[in-house]
Formats: structure tokens, C-alpha cells, sequence
């Protein structure tokens, strides 16, 4: 069991029969009254995030969720193809368990699954990520000086704004929670 003194980001917990991860909280005291910790909980069956409060002190159950290193293979209609790299056992996810993370994900990458009482239900992405730049139109010069962006077409299809100085075939590093440009990692 949990007490709300043990709030974490990251933190998975079991609410109404359902996994949830803290996504953010915030301990409250107030002048009058009890204290209390707000949080934003997020739904690990259908990605809906929550607010919910709860009471200093309330206890709550810990998710039965384990965390597997996996490859992701190939997409098939709505279905993702996962192999388990230690077993070599595939698994098939539906769109909806994915999420987000669609737009970051190339063959053969190693993404961490969650298993929810033995089915997956979401994947997680390496929170940074490099890829080749597919498609941007050339910077111009002199358009620097408000520090510029532009739009460009990763490898997966996703399109993200890079600085000018940015060409086609430039390895970048991406945050992929945020989706902002890190850094140029090679020039072609």
C-alpha cells in the first residue's frame, strides 16, 4: 500500500480497478481544514488523464504492472507487432494501447511495454530518439536573427520544426515527450 506521503511521477497505482501512473501532483495545506494532495492520473488502459484528490495520509494500492524490454517490429493494419527480447515471443497491440508513441516509432526499436494483469496495455518510447530528417525546404539566409524554425518530415512521417541551419539526410535528436528538437547529431 501507498500512503500519500509516497506520491511520485511515475508512480503506478491501482484506482477503481484500473492502472493509473501520477503524471503530476501537488501537496496542499491549507490554513483551515486537513491537508490534502492534488494529482493529474493518468489512465494506463485508455490514456485519459484524471484529476483526482485525495486526503493526507489515504492509502492506495501499488498497479500490478511489470515493465518488459521489447523490439518493436512492424505495424499490421491497427495492430503493432512487439517481440519480447528475451523470449523472442511476439505480441500484437492495438492502436489505442499505443497511443502517442505512433509517432515515434521505427522498426526495431526498443520500447518498454506494460503489462496489465498479463495483456499489454501501453508502450513507452525512449524519451530521446535519433532520426534521419526525410523532407524540409532549405533555410534561407538572414532569417536567423529571431532564431527561426522550420517544419521538417522525420522518418516516421511525423513533421517537426528544426532551426534553419537544418537539411535533408541531418541526423537529429528529438524529446519525445515534448516533441522539440535537442541537437544535430551528424550532418549528411
Amino acid at each position: 500500500m501507498y500512503s500519500t506521503s509516497d506520491f511520485k511521477k511515475g508512480l503506478k497505482i491501482e484506482l477503481e480497478g484500473a492502472p493509473f501512473v501520477i503524471v503530476d501532483f501537488q501537496h496542499v495545506k491549507p490554513g483551515k481544514g486537513g491537508a490534502f494532495v492534488r494529482t493529474k492520473l493518468k489512465n494506463l488502459l485508455n490514456s485519459r488523464v484524471v484529476d483526482r484528490t485525495f486526503r493526507s495520509g489515504e492509502k492506495v494500492d501499488p498497479a500490478d504492472v511489470d515493465e518488459r524490454s521489447m523490439q518493436y517490429l512492424y505495424r499490421e493494419g491497427d495492430m503493432f507487432i512487439v517481440m519480447d527480447n528475451e523470449t523472442y515471443e511476439q505480441t500484437q497491440m492495438p492502436l489505442e494501447s499505443v497511443g502517442d508513441a505512433e509517432r515515434w516509432l521505427l522498426d526495431d526499436t526498443t520500447v518498454t511495454i506494460l503489462v496489465y494483469k498479463g495483456a499489454p496495455v501501453n508502450i513507452e518510447v525512449p524519451n530521446f530518439i535519433n532520426f534521419e530528417i526525410m523532407e524540409t525546404e532549405p533555410g534561407f539566409k538572414g532569417d536567423t536573427a529571431q532564431g527561426g524554425t522550420k517544419p521538417a518530415k522525420i522518418a516516421t512521417g511525423t513533421t517537426i520544426n528544426v532551426p534553419l541551419f537544418i537539411n535533408e539526410g541531418d541526423i537529429v535528436r528529438i524529446d519525445t515527450r515534448t516533441g522539440d528538437y535537442l541537437e544535430r547529431v551528424k550532418t549528411k
